[in-house]
């Protein structure tokens, strides 16, 4: 259903729930910096100290999954040796990945995904488990150890407000164990949500132009490297849950090595290359895809001197890498829903499926 709002927007459920995610993301960090969340920090860095874990499994289904690998990036930054399982994946071949050493960290927005239900029915005892999700009386809350809430609010479409909110809680929590939770990182998600508040209010000023750059998307390749691939994985998963766009997020390192030949005119792609270790990378990407015929919505957070008709620069103001990957979302989410508009959609709304898996 659609409406126009007092700014003259045509809204519908989807671009009103991308509208929330101030509120959402201001919700999670009141939580974590009032009593309620803090005793929930310190109770879990207790445990952590204690129990001397060896390794951190972060594992999630969909969105959930993609926020682990910027999840295991951060704590791996800090030297807590972490890494990714798919849920279905851990579920049917590497459940012997668990032991008393292992803290098993499960990412679910609802709480309800049927393979974390399934993981948690026969984890050891003895295994540690960290649910996160932004359902309090979800299965994920009660049965995991201790559960870290994201305070998104109700969402009914394509994940918007529980991925930013559920990334968020993930970093807090790694800041928090590596004791790098100081106020100069509280004021910086406050500053994040003026920033996001900015996009949104800014948008119309660009939107045009960038859809009409990317033009038809039979295909659509979103390409990342570092915590950011998290987002790309996520801004595939809008395209075809909210577009029904075939679209696909890769790892830049992975781009170079074969699917680079499918770069020819009418190639498009969207890449992510915020200023950290690997900014010269994708840089010299987009201009390779450029030359090579295809063209290149480059979102990133540099001043950078490249003049080509087929790349188009979209820049966010948001220096930290990580919380890039959170901001820098927000105009990939506005895309999809002008998209949706323009094919006549219900952008972010399922017609084969449910927001909420419980099968397999």
């Amino acid at each position: 259903m659609e409406f126009k709002n007092d700014k003259g927007e045509i809204m519908n459920e989807f671009l009103s729930e991308i509208l929330e995610q101030p509120e959402a993301l201001i919700n999670t960090l009141k939580y974590y910096t009032d009593f309620e969340g803090k005793e929930v920090l310190i109770k879990i860095k207790n445990i952590f100290e204690k129990n001397k874990f060896e390794q951190i499994i972060f594992t999630g289904m969909g969105s959930s999954y993609f926020i682990s690998y910027s999840a295991a990036n951060l704590f791996n930054k800090f030297g807590l040796k972490s890494f990714v399982v798919n849920s279905s994946e851990l579920l049917h071949y590497n459940i012997g990945l668990l032991s008393e050493k292992t803290l098993l960290i499960c990412f679910s927005q609802s709480g309800e995904s049927f393979e974390i239900k399934e993981i948690l029915k026969i984890i050891p005892q003895d295994v540690y488990c960290i649910g996160i999700t932004n359902e309090a009386n979800s299965s994920l809350a009660k049965k995991s150890n201790i559960a870290l809430l994201s305070k998104a609010g109700k969402e009914d479409m394509t994940s918007t407000k529980t991925f930013i909110t559920t990334a968020l809680v993930s970093f807090i929590l790694a800041w928090y164990l590596s004791s790098n939770w100081e106020s100069d990182r509280i004021k910086s998600i406050e500053n994040l949500a003026d920033k996001i508040e900015d996009v949104l209010n800014n948008y119309k000023q660009w939107i045009d132009e960038v859809h009409e750059f990317l033009g038809e998307l039979p295909f659509l390749q979103i390409i990342a490297r570092g915590p950011s691939y998290s987002t790309a994985m996520q801004s595939a998963l809008m395209y075809k849950e909210a577009t029904r766009t075939a679209a696909s997020g890769t790892l830049g390192g992975e781009f170079r090595h074969g699917p680079m030949e499918m770069v020819q005119k009418g190639f498009k792609s969207v890449l992510f290359a915020p200023e950290g270790k690997t900014i010269k990378q994708s840089i010299q990407m987009a201009k390779d895809i450029a030359n090579f015929g295809g063209k290149v919505l480059l979102i990133t957070n540099i001043d950078t001197d490249i003049s080509n008709e087929k790349i188009k620069i979209l820049k966010i103001d948001e220096q930290d890498e990580y919380l890039f990957s959170i901001l820098s979302i927000i105009p990939v989410q506005l895309l999809v829903d002008y998209l949706g508009k323009s094919l006549g959609l219900e952008a972010g709304s399922f017609s084969r499926g449910a927001k909420v898996t419980v099968i397999e």
